[in-house]
């Protein structure tokens, strides 16, 4: 049996920003012609895109809002002492998700707060001195991917016949990771994921693929294949490429979810949407729509042997998980919509949404978003139902009264269209537009133009024979 060990607090639901139109502006007064109750206008709050399902909160303690860690040395600015003391010591590492056995749980908590190397007998110049300028010009280093910005080499080979994983494989690693300046950033004695499902970063996936078991190498990583132009708060800066030193120690197949008990399940998908919040702070929303997905294929209740007779404290605890899980598919729905929004997946964040409305019908959340894009759809019935539910729910939310207002904002230029639409005249014809304008051509026959001509040339003619008589 697996658990989930994390190295920081557990994320929670992301925030999605809320599309709103400037030019729709709230007011009580429309609000209280669309929605019959009343209203409570005390305290509006925010509400960000997703509203917490308990009480008059927008959110529950579980489900806070992703803010991005800020580095305290960046703002304050850093002593040369400070500085020193960062250099050759282990920094946080943030956000490394991992699975690990639960009885070496303490043992790995106590050696990963150490800022000893993993590997005391592999400290060479590529680890301790060489720039990364020079690692990456190196000739005795393999290339693992054609663009030369992932390259590792061999500190300790193994026999050419031992197995190699694959991708979808689960791996074991040790590992050790610096920055450019020897500032170790991450470090684990059991490092456990899944080649493929991102629960790591691209250079450590690409890497184990290129291992065999058993292998220790060094592995020198560009910024594009690591944290990228973000970086990772607070300890690894944007664009920073990455020396790792790694032992590959175990290949297994990945486990079938459906053969875990209800428990093992419910770590796994909260893991996995951990990591999809992770992605979606960085704005990576389409991984992290793909790791919200991936944790809805983890909660599942399906499996379950149903044969037997069981206590009734047996049927407590299932009853207990069902919830769990419950809750954990609606937290992992509401995160997808809330990705597939950011990805203008709107039909597919509608569909999201009410999946959540089935397993919650009070979920005010699915119940806002769902509100608003059918408003946006034009589909002002059911956007009005849905808003005013969620308005009952959660009625000093002030995002809630702004979208009403912009429903019924429409709903009154839609009608004003309506009324003021033309129609094609009568005297004109059935089907005849009403402002057809008359043809500027004439009817053939009669020409001013030879008219005036004729009169020229008379006139000409005239003048000339007076002139002509007054010489005489």
């Amino acid at each position: 049996m697996v658990s989930i060990a994390l190295c920081s607090e557990m994320e929670t639901e992301p925030r999605c920003e809320k599309h709103e139109d400037p030019a729709m502006e709230a007011t009580e007064s429309e609000v209280r012609q669309a929605v019959s109750e009343s209203v409570d206008k005390d305290g509006h709050t925010e509400l960000p895109c997703g509203p917490s399902e308990k009480g008059n909160e927008l959110r529950s303690k579980e489900e806070t809002e992703i803010t991005t860690v800020s580095d305290p040395a960046r703002e304050g600015g850093e002593t040369e002492c400070e500085e020193e003391r960062r250099k050759l010591k282990k920094t946080n590492s943030w956000k490394m998700v991992r699975f690990q056995d639960p009885s070496q749980d303490d043992e790995v908590s106590e050696r990963d707060s150490s800022a000893e190397g993993l590997f005391p007998d592999y400290a060479m110049e590529e680890w301790t001195s060489s720039t990364f300028e020079e690692l990456f010009m190196a000739e005795d280093w393999q290339d693992i991917t054609e663009d030369r910005l992932l390259r590792k080499k061999v500190l300790k080979p193994v026999a050419p016949h031992a197995v190699r994983p694959t991708w979808g494989q689960e791996v074991t690693m040790k590992m050790q990771c610096i920055l450019e300046d020897r500032t170790v950033v991450e470090k684990d004695c059991k490092l456990v994921f899944i080649i493929g499902d991102r629960d790591v970063n691209q250079a450590l996936e690409e890497c184990a693929i290129s291992m065999q078991k058993g292998e220790i190498t060094l592995l020198l990583a560009d910024s594009q294949y690591a944290y990228g132009r973000l970086g990772r708060q607070p300890d690894i800066p944007a664009w920073a490429p990455l020396l790792y030193q790694l032992q590959l120690l175990d290949i297994r197949e990945k486990p079938d979810p459906l053969t875990l008990p209800i428990a093992d399940r419910i770590r796994i998908g909260h893991q996995k949407r951990e990591r999809g919040n992770v992605h979606f702070q960085r704005e990576e929303y389409c991984m992290a729509a793909r790791a919200y997905c991936m944790a809805l294929d983890v909660l599942t209740t399906c499996g379950r042997d149903g044969g037997g007779s069981s206590s009734s404290s047996a049927e407590a605890e299932e009853e207990e998980e069902e919830e769990e899980v419950r809750d954990s598919r609606v937290k992992c729905l509401n995160n997808l919509a809330a990705a597939q929004i950011k990805l203008e997946q709107y039909d597919e964040a509608l569909h999201t949404s009410r999946d959540v409305l089935t397993l919650d019908s009070n979920n005010v959340k699915a119940l806002y978003r769902a509100g608003k894009l059918l408003s946006d759809k034009s589909e002002y019935k059911e956007a009005m139902e849905l808003l005013k539910k969620a308005l009952r729910l959660e009625p000093a939310t002030k995002a809630i009264h702004l979208e009403l207002s912009k429903l019924v904002r429409r709903q009154l230029g839609d009608k004003d269209t309506e009324e003021w639409k033309s129609k094609p005249a009568k005297i004109l014809g059935e089907n005849v537009p009403p402002f057809v304008m008359p043809s500027k051509k004439t009817p053939p026959g009669f020409s001013w133009k030879f008219v005036l001509g004729a009169l020229v040339v008379a006139l000409g003619s005239l003048v000339t024979s007076v002139i002509i008589t007054a010489r005489q």
